[in-house]
This record gives C-alpha cells, sequence and structure tokens, in this order.
C-alpha cells in the first residue's frame, strides 16, 4: 500500500491531518497532497491539490485572531472535503467536542449570531447541528461550574464483556475476578487516602459519579461498604448529585438498590442499549424483561432518578427492530434518555472482529427518537462524538426540566476538575491559558486491577501531587 505523502510549505501537525484523512476523507490515504498556505492581510489562504486525482481547490478565510484553535490546520482539514465535494452534517468537525468549539466562540466575544457563521461558512456544519449545539450550549452554561471538582469512581468489572465496549472492564466470573477481593480493599483505602486530601486543601465536590466496569457488580456487603466509606470521608455538603452506572439489570437486585439509596444515591442508570434479545446475545449481553421491570418499578418507588442508554447501530439490528425497542420505552417513566451511535472501538471486541455496520435509516429512526423525547417533554442537554462512529455522528443525552446531569454536562465540556478514583478512573485538572483554550493534565489509575492494587501508595501520591499544583 502506498503511504499518503503530505507536503506542505508552513509546518503544521501532519498526524493530525493524516488521522482526519482516514475517517473524513479516506479516497486521499495513497495520494500525494499539497498544502500551500498563504496569508494577506487579515485573510488566510489555502490550496490544496491532490496528484492522484489531479485536481485542486482554494479555500480562503479572514483570520479569526485565537478565536478558534489553530485555524491554519483546521482550514487544511477543511479544504480537503472541499476537494472532494464531501458534505458531512458535522462538516469538518471530527471527534471532538463540538460543544466546546461553540463556548469557545462565546468565550471570545462573538454572539449566537456570529457564532452559527463560523460554524456554518468556516466549519461547514449544517444548520440542524448548529441549532442542536446552541440548545445544548444554553442549557449546560445554566450547570457549568469550576469553583467545586467532581468525584469519579471506577469498578473494573462486569457480569459479562459486551463485544462493543472498551471500557475498562473484566469478566467477574473470569481470571481476572480473583483480584476483586483485593481491589475492594485497595478501593476503600483510596478513598480515605483521597478523602484525607480534599478536606485539608478544602476540596469542594459537586457531584459523584459510580462508573465502570458495572458498579453494581460488586456485592451487596461490598456496595455498603464502599457507599459507607465514601460518605465517612467525603464532605457531601455541596454534592448537588450522586450517581451510579446499575446499568446491567442481571447485576442488580432490590437490595442493592435499597443499600445506594440509604448512602444518599440519588441518580441510576438502567441501561437495556436494546430491547431485542437477539441482538443482546450477539453482543454477549445478558437480559432479563421481567427482573429489568422489576428493578425499574422499585427504583420509581425508591425515588430514584432515572436514565436509560439505548444504542444505535448494533451488529444485524435493523431499522425495525431498532424502532420497536423505541416504541418500547412508552412503557417507562424515565427522566433521562441517552442515545449513542454506535462506535467501533479499538479496544473493543467488534472492532477486532472488523464487523461490517448494516445498514439503517437514520433518518426514520431520529424522527422517532424526536417524537418520543418530545412526548417524554425531554430536551437535549449534553452531546459528544467519536471517531469510528455511524454517519449520523453524536450522542446526545435528553433530560426532563430539571433531571439534567451535572457530572455528564461537566466531563464532556472538560470544564470542571475531576479526581478518579478505583480502576482506569482518569483524574484531570483543567487549566485555563488563554482565548477559551484549556490545557488539561491527566493522571490515569490503571485498567488492571492487579496493577491498581500493586501501585496504589504510589499512584495516590502522584495523583495528590497534580492536584496540589492546580489553583482552584
Amino acid at each position: 500500500m502506498i503511504k499518503l505523502l503530505i507536503e506542505t510549505n508552513v509546518e503544521i501537525n501532519l498526524r493530525s491531518i493524516e488521522e482526519f484523512t482516514r475517517v473524513m476523507a479516506s479516497e486521499l490515504l495513497e495520494d500525494k497532497i499539497l498544502f500551500d498556505i498563504q496569508r494577506e492581510e487579515n485573510l488566510i489562504k489555502i490550496k490544496v491539490s491532490s496528484e492522484n486525482l489531479n485536481k485542486n481547490t482554494e479555500f480562503s478565510y479572514i483570520d479569526l485572531e485565537n478565536k478558534i484553535e489553530d485555524q491554519i490546520l483546521t482550514m487544511c482539514k477543511i479544504s480537503l472535503l472541499k476537494l472532494l465535494n464531501k458534505n458531512y452534517a458535522w462538516g469538518s468537525l471530527m471527534g471532538v467536542r463540538p460543544t466546546k468549539v461553540l463556548r469557545r466562540l462565546l468565550i471570545n466575544g462573538c454572539d449566537y449570531e456570529k457564532a452559527r457563521k463560523i460554524l456554518k461558512d468556516f466549519y461547514l456544519v449544517t444548520d440542524d447541528k448548529i441549532n442542536l449545539m446552541e440548545t445544548v450550549v444554553k442549557k449546560e452554561l445554566e450547570f457549568l461550574d469550576k469553583e467545586h471538582i467532581n468525584l469519579y469512581l471506577g469498578i473494573p468489572f462486569c457480569p459479562t464483556k459486551c463485544k462493543y465496549c472498551s471500557f475498562a472492564s473484566y469478566e467477574i466470573g473470569g481470571g481476572v475476578g480473583r483480584f476483586y477481593n483485593d481491589f475492594v480493599e485497595a478501593l476503600l483505602k483510596e478513598i480515605q487516602i483521597i478523602g484525607d486530601f480534599l478536606k485539608t486543601y478544602n476540596k469542594k465536590v459537586s457531584s459523584i459519579y459510580f462508573g465502570g466496569g458495572t458498579p453494581s457488580t460488586l456485592t451487596e456487603i461490598d456496595l455498603e461498604r464502599v457507599l459507607k466509606k465514601l460518605l465517612e470521608n467525603i464532605d457531601m455538603s455541596d454534592v448537588k448529585e450522586f450517581t451510579f452506572e446499575a446499568g446491567r439489570e442481571d447485576s442488580l437486585n432490590i437490595e442493592k438498590l435499597e443499600i445506594m439509596k440509604k448512602y444518599s444515591v440519588d441518580r441510576i442508570s438502567l441501561n437495556p442499549q436494546s430491547f431485542n434479545l437477539e441482538t443482546l446475545k450477539r453482543v454477549n449481553r445478558r437480559f432479563n424483561r421481567e427482573n429489568f421491570d422489576l428493578i425499574f418499578k422499585e427504583a420509581k418507588k425508591l425515588g430514584f432518578i432515572i436514565n436509560m442508554d439505548l444504542i444505535i447501530g448494533l451488529p444485524e439490528e435493523t431499522t425495525e427492530e431498532i424502532l420497536d425497542t423505541l416504541a418500547q420505552l412508552n412503557a417507562y417513566d424515565i427522566d433521562n434518555l441517552t442515545i449513542h451511535c454506535l462506535a467501533f472501538k479499538r479496544a473493543s471486541k467488534l472492532f477486532k472482529e472488523s464487523q461490517e455496520r448494516n445498514s439503517i435509516d437514520r433518518v426514520l429512526i431520529e424522527e422517532h427518537i424526536q417524537e418520543i423525547v418530545k412526548e417524554k417533554e425531554m430536551k437535549p442537554y449534553y452531546m459528544y462524538r467519536q471517531k469510528n462512529i455511524i454517519e449520523w455522528g453524536e450522542n446526545i443525552g435528553y433530560s426532563k426540566e430539571g433531571k439534567e446531569s451535572i457530572f455528564n454536562i461537566e466531563m464532556i465540556e472538560e470544564n470542571q476538575n475531576t479526581m478518579a478514583l478505583g480502576g482506569g478512573g482518569i483524574s484531570k485538572i483543567v487549566i485555563e491559558e488563554r482565548n477559551g483554550i484549556d490545557y488539561i493534565e491527566r493522571y490515569v489509575n490503571p485498567k488492571d486491577p492487579a496493577l491498581y492494587i500493586r501501585e496504589l501508595d504510589k499512584r495516590c501520591k502522584e495523583k495528590i501531587e497534580m492536584f496540589k499544583k492546580e489553583k482552584i
């Protein structure tokens, strides 16, 4: 195979161009691309040429003066789409948090009208997607808060490993499951260490989130031990929400729900992903509808705010089967609905098996989604995109008014510092540099439970040192 060759008269991030080409302009992967970049007063001009296509095009735009990040690199990418006459709903935005692009424009003095013009004329985003971005950003701005931190706890065990999953997760009945007991003991110790640090340095927590994996894989005894330890060591006075990702009914029972409620959990996720049993079997996900309904009924009775996740684009699932799953949502009085478009993550078994993506009627499916959220009086409140995502290209969280997840908003916008505990947790400190561009420093806990256990003391020390450097 001939490798993509890129030549340019100005130094740019060639690796970023190559990645963009792979996903958005794959016809050029065995081509030689020439970029000629010129500045004329307040104008930037890009001329791009393809050797194989024997074709060139030009793209000019005013210098936006740092209102966007790396304008020349972005214009090079856009010029590739123009060269191929490519039109995507999200324009040139790939694998990014689109709402951060809009927020940065607002931070740098644009009003919504001027920001819309840049998104449409520069980034080539369609009106429908710009409308979605505006709706989400206006809601997010009601919640964004840099004065607090959020707390994430990762439980890297699951009943089974779903084929589409790339998260830190190990089957509890598999070989790594032998580390479960020691993992719980290490997590209890980490809660103590981090809790002491947060109190000593007066770090105020606004939201807590248990993710994974499947956190409800914890036994009843260990669930109570972990939650009790958390409340003993974390100042809950500023905590506005406490979420537990109890996504799989095969890891849940009424006793676990009651324990969560006892220790102040107020939000849970119950995630069927699909109501089609054959689809779920194909992705190695067990599902008992009778138990799911029992758990849902009890969760409502206990007063939890409930989110449901669905995935669009699971292997071999037809449009009709997806529409049937959507129709069955009418039976559930949920507060949040999160629609995910299947992304073929490199760490997932689906990616490794190179499953072909089935053709589905995305327009019809989207129409049904919009009918459902309208009936349930929900509006979009957070969203994100991923590489390798199927064509329509976004994951959207919908919520009833007042039931939005603060944690989801803060994580997607990368606005707030995150202290992460447990397996695979990613701690972040967000340092605002200039013009709305944030420098983010990360510290990753090991995904592997054995490594997490062995290196706990060292990792806690290094993570705390990172947080001591930040100003907030």
